[in-house]
């Protein structure tokens, strides 16, 4: 074949130099007009840009001068409206000593546990009683627990303030003697009750069995009188418990004990702060110079404030003998004392106020940093709670038993008393087997008013370290349906189940929703379940609660109960949302400034009779020096807004001002929302758009109300744990 043909009209023609030339200078003036195109238009959006940031600064320097203008106007408002909150403590304060007094023209014979003498009067007398069964001492304790309960709640509600350190030690002492002496008392009626086990002995089995049980406590004692080797199961299917023992227990003279107390006797008293213990705040300082001595502060002030010159007194004096109408004088002497009184009155108000708010900031307090390390095994007690109270398990040595003779009932008592079963024993070499002391197989029922919303950890008591501790156990296995739980136990002692304290923390979402007839509805969601909170004057009620989205009874629902008893039942319960000053340290949080945090709780529980709030997703994004919530007008009845009209609010504790973005914006900003202005207070920024009826109902609300609603708040902290 011959070259291929080529194609002449495939060619190009190409471009001359000049040609060449030309279209890189037009490329050239292309690319600087479009440059210059963009720069005027970069400049005039700039211009336009700066021209904005004026008229917003112009815009927000009139709006603070505006607010700075009437700020203590409203800030005067604000704290006659806040005189609720000392009032509220006043009225707590005087239902103190009333109670006092009513206990004492009572005279029912129960011993006062504030006073010292009465309670050690007590425990001595008690002391002196002998031989008491289980049923006289379990009737017995039903008094106990009411005087421990009570001590407990004066340390809670009383304000560290008005505690001082001795009171403090008598009460917390008074407590550790109780609970010594009824679990002294407990041992002693088993010895009593183990001593006659012979003439108790099932006919089937030849063993003693022995259940008693009340609201607050549950006994089971087995007894084996037999010592068969084969039976090695013990099972008691009314308490739904049993026991698997070796066969060095069941050949031996030995009794297993159960004492479920459903409360914790075991676990150390938490130290209760004290006014010297208090966080060094400005504020704080200068409230404890005046909590030592209010009266003393009114009287010198008072006496200040009347003190007279010589001669003004004088003439007064000239003045008055000159006066010859009686009636007259004794009418200016009556309004010179009534204007006396009310001064004395404002100021008592006064440092009350300034005591309550130094209360109230220490609630939101955190430790600045860890103060305790825990050992290997050793349960965190600020990271985990024990819940269902404590299961005291016991192996013991059985008493010798009563003999009949001629009639009478021969027992012989040992000195000693009560002796427990040492399991496994300290020296083992006498044993063949290295497995001649394994490990005891335990079933137990769970508490049924207490909620685990994981699989329950097992800790038993190390009473050399006076803690809990996890090691020794194994095998644990728990099913949450029937509400028993199994394991292996290296050794008996006290045992208690454990949950993770923050496993409700933070919270996904809230909301506070006024009621009919000074009362609210706060509901906290989070990650297992929804808890509906009731408030109704100073008392407090767990309306609903639901865990993973399916409604759950509790017993607590529908009984009303004072704020801190509301507080302890629902941790007891396992709903703790009540976060503490150590909390931060095992929760994402986001921490806010605590004077910000409490001013914000305070005027949301001002604003409470009329008004819903609710979480915003926002809150997380405005820094700590601030918080956002959403607002919304609410003068129904019992049924919720279905679509409530949120206003979105921010305040940083001397400003509040409504945003102009909503939840569903892309992203945060603090612009001012068109045609509002800045407040210094909440109270007022909300005023702005409320009607009149809903003014009303706030300046009508009841103190202990109020007091109720910010104590609730501060104690959950809802802006920092959401």
């Amino acid at each position: 074949m011959g070259p291929k043909a080529t194609k002449s009209g495939n060619k190009k023609k190409k471009n001359t130099k000049a040609e060449n030339l030309k279209l890189l200078q037009e490329e050239e003036e292309r690319r600087q007009k479009e440059e210059e195109e963009a720069r005027v238009k970069r400049e005039k959006e700039e211009m336009e840009r700066l021209e904005m940031e004026r008229i917003e600064k112009e815009k927000w320097q009139q709006l603070e001068v505006k607010d700075l203008e009437r700020k203590n106007e409203e800030l005067e408002e604000l704290f006659l409206l806040e005189r609720c909150f000392p009032e509220a403590e006043k009225l707590k304060r005087e239902d103190r000593l009333l109670s006092q007094w009513v206990h004492y023209i009572q005279c029912d014979g129960s011993p006062d546990p504030s006073i010292a003498q009465e309670i050690n009067t007590f425990i001595s007398l008690w002391k002196e009683e002998t031989n008491e069964n289980f049923e006289e001492v379990i009737a017995k304790s039903k008094l106990v627990l009411h005087l421990i309960n009570k001590l407990k709640l004066i340390l809670l509600e009383t304000s560290p303030y008005d505690l001082q350190d001795k009171n403090i030690a008598q009460y917390q002492g008074s407590i550790l003697e109780l609970q010594e002496l009824l679990h002294l008392k407990f041992n002693i009626a088993t010895e009593v009750l183990l001593r006659q086990a012979s003439t108790l002995a099932d006919l089937d089995t030849g063993n003693m069995e022995k259940v008693i049980q009340d609201e607050n406590v549950t006994l089971y004692v087995w007894a084996n009188l037999k010592k068969n080797p084969r039976h090695r199961n013990v099972r008691c299917s009314e308490i739904q418990t049993a026991f698997e023992i070796p066969r060095i227990l069941a050949t031996s003279d030995i009794a297993l004990r159960l004492l479920h107390t459903h409360y914790d006797h075991v676990t150390p008293l938490h130290p209760v702060p004290t006014l010297f213990q208090l966080p060094t705040s400005t504020e704080s300082d200068s409230v404890k110079d005046k909590a030592n001595d209010v009266p003393g502060a009114i009287s010198k002030w008072f006496r200040e404030e009347y003190k007279q010159p010589e001669s003004v007194r004088n003439s007064v004096q000239e003045e008055e003998i000159k006066v010859e109408d009686q009636g007259n004088t004794e009418i200016r002497m009556d309004s010179v004392q009534e204007e006396s009184e009310d001064t004395k009155y404002k100021l008592e108000m006064k440092l009350l106020s300034e005591i309550v708010s130094a209360a109230q900031l220490l609630l939101l307090e955190n430790v600045p940093e860890r103060m305790y390390f825990f050992e290997e095994n050793e349960v965190d007690i600020f990271q985990f709670t024990s819940l269902g109270g404590v299961y005291h398990l016991d192996i013991l040595e059985l008493p010798p038993q009563c003999k009949p003779v001629k009639g009478w009932m021969i027992m012989e008592i040992l000195k000693e008393g009560l002796q427990k079963y040492v399991y496994p024993p300290a020296a083992t070499e006498d044993f063949e087997s290295e497995n001649a002391f394994p490990p005891i197989d335990v079933m137990l029922q769970v508490q049924k008013n207490v909620i685990f919303f994981e699989n329950p950890m097992i800790a038993r008591w190390d009473a050399e370290g006076k803690h809990w501790k996890t090691d020794g156990i194994s095998n644990v296995s728990y099913k949450s349906e029937e509400g028993l739980i199994t394991f292996s136990l290296e050794t008996f002692g006290p045992i208690t189940l454990i949950q993770d304290t923050h496993i409700n923390m933070p919270y996904q979402s809230w909301e506070l929703r006024p009621l009919d007839g000074n009362q609210v509805l706060l509901t906290v969601t989070t990650v297992f379940t929804e808890i509906q909170i009731r408030i109704k004057g100073d008392l407090c009620m767990l309306a609903s609660i639901k865990v993973n989205e399916k409604k759950h009874y509790s017993t607590l629902e529908g009984k009303w109960m004072t704020l801190i008893s509301f507080i302890i039942a629902l941790k007891e319960a396992g709903l703790n949302i009540f976060p503490t000053g150590h909390s931060h340290f095992y929760v994402v949080t986001n921490c806010k400034v605590p004077l910000v945090e409490m001013k914000a709780y305070r005027q949301m529980a001002l604003l409470s009779p009329a008004f819903a709030f609710g979480w915003s997703r926002w809150n997380m994004q405005c820094g700590s020096k601030n918080v956002v919530f959403k607002v919304s007008e609410n003068l129904t009845n019992e049924e919720p807004i279905q679509n409530p009209n949120w206003t979105l609010l921010m305040f940083n504790g001397d400003r509040a001002q409504r945003l102009k973005i909503d939840e569903y914006s892309e992203a945060f900003s603090e612009a001012v929302k068109e045609e509002t202005e800045f407040h210094s207070t909440v109270y007022h920024m909300v005023k702005d758009f409320a009607s009149e009826g809903a003014m009303e109902k706030i300046r009508s609300s009841d103190c202990r109300f109020i007091d109720s609603v910010c104590h609730m708040l501060l104690s959950i902290r809802l802006l920092s744990y959401s």
